[in-house]
């Protein structure tokens, strides 16, 4: 019997995980207790995080994030109330975004700050504090370098164009998840997702997604490609409910995690 080889670590809130390889397999050990087993480590690895997940005090699972959904917008995604609360705005802000700075002609083009600007001043999405910060970079030197960065990661969502996000930011503390992903989302909410940290998080932990052990405050890809794979096991979980694009699996999350229980039935 050869001697296990551990390759993968990781923490899901508390607990340590661990994936071995031993004779050919992988093993999935939370607190060192075997907890799955598989030939693909990527497999194991993935369910290890959701055997873990079971266990924390807040999960509730793809059914309980459904039910507390419903519970706010009883016939889902395709309600007039819906559309009112969580959608429309966003639209207007995609619109907004493809009639003044187009993804084609954002990838090398110039003087397109102020523009951008209005856009991310058009939702609610950032903070105040981020939107005044943000002002700096999209009135300074850095502005093109920016938005071009960002439309190039729209179109390849690389680690060189991640850093480049990065560089043009970071002199202005504006180097965090919401800025980066808020126009990727919005020029193509079919491949791409908004990333508002804590109650993205909070969601992957209520659901048992690796998304929570995962998360980085820094501009790491694995933590993002982490996060469309939440959204993509999301959007599996709710086909039933036919979300049109992850405008409305980003919606979802944010229901789940923000809205309170005396919003409760509130919209039809």
């Amino acid at each position: 019997m050869s001697k296990a080889e551990t390759i993968r670590t990781g923490k899901l809130g508390k607990k340590d995980l661990r994936l071995v390889k031993m004779n050919g397999r992988f093993f999935g050990l939370a607190d060192g207790v075997r907890c799955t087993e598989g030939e693909n480590a990527d497999d194991v690895w993935r369910q290890l995080h959701d055997d873990a997940g079971k266990g924390d005090p807040k999960y509730f699972g793809f059914d309980g994030a459904r039910n507390r959904f419903l519970k706010f917008f009883p016939n889902g995604f395709h309600s007039d109330g819906y559309a009112s609360q969580e959608r429309d705005y966003k639209l207007a802000a995609k619109a907004k975004l493809d009639a003044t700075a187009p993804l084609d002609n954002a990838t090398d083009g110039k003087g397109l700050g102020e523009a951008v600007l209005a856009v991310f001043r058009a939702t609610n999405m950032l903070s105040p504090f981020e939107k005044t910060r943000l002002q700096d970079v999209l009135r300074g030197p850095r502005a093109d370098d920016f938005v071009q960065a960002a439309a190039r990661f729209t179109l390849d969502s690389s680690k060189s164009n991640l850093f480049a996000m990065e560089q043009a930011l970071k002199t202005h503390d504006s180097a965090k998840w919401t800025v980066v992903t808020y126009l990727p989302y919005l020029w193509r909410p079919d491949t791409h997702m908004f990333l508002k940290p804590e109650v993205t998080k909070d969601f992957a932990t209520r659901v048992g997604h690796r998304l929570a052990g995962d998360y980085e405050a820094r501009l790491h890809l694995p933590v993002y490609e982490s996060l469309l794979d939440l959204v993509r096991q999301t959007a599996e979980e709710l086909a039933d409910l036919r979300p049109r694009d992850r405008i409305d699996i980003q919606s979802f999350i944010w229901v789940v995690g923000d809205y309170r229980e005396d919003r409760e039935g509130t919209y039809t």
